[in-house]
Parts: C-alpha cells; structure tokens; sequence
C-alpha cells in the first residue's frame, strides 16, 4: 500500500473501539502495518473479550492491510513487552507506538475511592509509561547496532489534563502526568532517533458520549460531524510518519477541524524584590501579578459545556 506511513509498523493500544479504532484504520490506509491492541473492557474497565481487536484487524485486511491483534494487558510488565515483540515477530520492525488506551470511573473527589483512583492512573498513566519504556528499549538497542531509528510515539492526553474537569480528579491527573511523560521522553529518547508528541483530542468515545452527552449528539444528516472520532486520526497519522520529522516534545488539541498547537506553563508577571518576603507584604504584590496576569481559562467540563 502507498502513504505516507508505508512501509512503517505501528502499534496502537485501545484500538478496538472508538479513537483507537480510527487511528489503526488511519494509519492502515496510509500505508502501515499496525499490531491492534485492545483488552476488549466495558467503559469502566471491567470484563475482557478478543472481539474489539480482532473485527478491527479483519476490517483492515478486508480493505487489503496488515494487521494483528494484541490482547495482552499493557498496564503489565509482560503485557507491555509482548506488545513489541508482537509488532517485531509479526512485521520484523516497529516505527511508532500511540498509546491510547482508557477508561473513565467519574466520581467527585469526596466521593473517589482508593481503587477508582488507583485503576484510572493504573490504566491511562501506566498503561502510557509500560509500552513506552519497551519500545524506547527497542529503539536504544537498534541505534547501538548503529541501525538509529526514525521512530515516533503518540501519547494521549485531554483537556482534562491541561485543565482539570469536575468529577474527574482521577482522570485528569493521570491525563497531566501523561503531558510530563511526554516531556521527559521528548528530551530522553532524542539520541535515539525517537519523536514523542501528545493529543488532547476532543471526539465521540465511550468516555465522552454520556459524560458530555448533548456536545457528543451525532448531527443531522449532511452536517459535519464535529466530533467524529475519524477527525482527529489525520494529525495522529502524520505525527507518526517520517513527515513530521523535527516536531517533538509538542502538545496538540485536535476536534473537528480544528488542530491546535498547546503553549503550556511559563514564567508570567513576576515581582523579584532580591530578598525574602514578609507574609504580610505578599499578598498585595501577588494580587498586583494577578491583575497583570492572563485571565485562567475554565475548567474543561465548563468550557465542553458552554
């Protein structure tokens, strides 16, 4: 097949459904091979089935790719490794890695038990850290055989990550840790010849249809459907291919039509007095930096709903 990931192995984790989906199918058509992993689990992570992955294996060969499923569990040691391994046995390579794998256990914090917390960062946070550490493994040791690859990796944040969301202090601090993740690997594992980059993607899933329910609505039909999950592949694929070469460490928001280069922290107003503070000076001089500062932007349930 022709693209412009032709000839390259990817492997996508929570590709059975929803955004996951879309990405494998994406890269599918532009030419890549893609190990398809999904643990086939209900919205809030329970159960298990090899079905998800293996109908969306089937409907890329049925448009002539390559596939193969992977349903080991990445939020484990072994699970994680056999993900490569899997894309090296099966396709001798592995040129990018999306990590993209989640699910939501929604609870206000007072509310929030210890396992709902434990689970969603165990899922989201791990589950990025796990298959990123073995795939950047595998790429340290191609370049020390002198064979430096041309690899990236697609990590997969929110903008509950960058802004917080009510009723998801779980799922937004594992979704931040991801940006930091990303970060740090972006400047680890350039020597390797690796590019990492993370979305904030805003799109109809399993995750997304209920909580934001009535922005998620399928439109009428002939009207662009904003929140299509196929929307946000596109910028996926092309952050996976050689073509996005020289773009690291970047964080992106993706909806409908709409790409979005994120600017993240950085110095603001700032007062040096070249001593220590009183307490009783600083609160006039941080009100003073307050007024010359950005107005904060809402949290990302009241900006979805707004």
């Amino acid at each position: 097949m022709t693209g412009i990931c032709a000839g390259r192995v990817a492997a996508v984790t929570g590709a059975g459904r929803g955004l996951g989906r879309a990405h494998a199918l994406a890269l599918a058509a532009e030419g890549a091979a893609v190990v398809v992993n999904d643990l086939g689990v209900a919205a809030d992570g329970a159960g298990t089935s090899t079905g998800p992955a293996q109908q969306v294996v089937e409907e890329i060969r049925a448009r002539g790719g390559r596939a193969v499923a992977h349903t080991d569990d990445i939020t484990t040691d072994k699970g994680a490794r056999s993900l490569v391994a899997t894309a090296l046995d099966t396709f001798g390579r592995l040129d990018a890695l999306v990590n993209n794998a989640g699910f939501l256990r929604d609870r206000m914090l007072v509310n929030l038990d210890e396992d709902d917390w434990d689970a969603v960062m165990r899922v989201h946070l791990k589950g990025h850290f796990l298959p990123l550490k073995h795939a950047a493994a595998h790429w340290r040791a191609e370049t020390k055989a002198g064979r430096t690859p041309d690899a990236r990796v697609v990590n997969t944040s929110s903008g509950a990550g960058l802004l917080g969301s009510v009723g998801q202090g779980n799922y937004s601090a594992a979704k931040a840790g991801i940006l930091g993740l990303t970060l740090v690997a972006a400047a680890e594992l350039a020597r390797y010849g690796v590019q990492v980059n993370a979305l904030a993607p805003a799109a109809r899933t399993r995750m997304t249809e209920q909580t934001f329910a009535e922005t998620m609505a399928t439109p009428t039909d002939g009207v662009f459907d904003a929140m299509a999950p196929e929307n946000v592949s596109p910028l996926v694929v092309w952050l996976s291919s050689t073509d996005s070469t020289g773009v690291t460490g970047r964080v992106f928001e993706a909806e409908g039509g709409r790409i979005t280069v994120m600017e993240g922290w950085r110095p603001g107003p700032t007062i040096d007095r070249g001593a220590r503070w009183a307490p009783s000076d600083v609160g006039a001089a941080t009100r003073e930096l307050l007024s010359a500062a950005e107005v904060a932007l809402p949290v990302y349930g009241s900006r979805l709903s707004a």
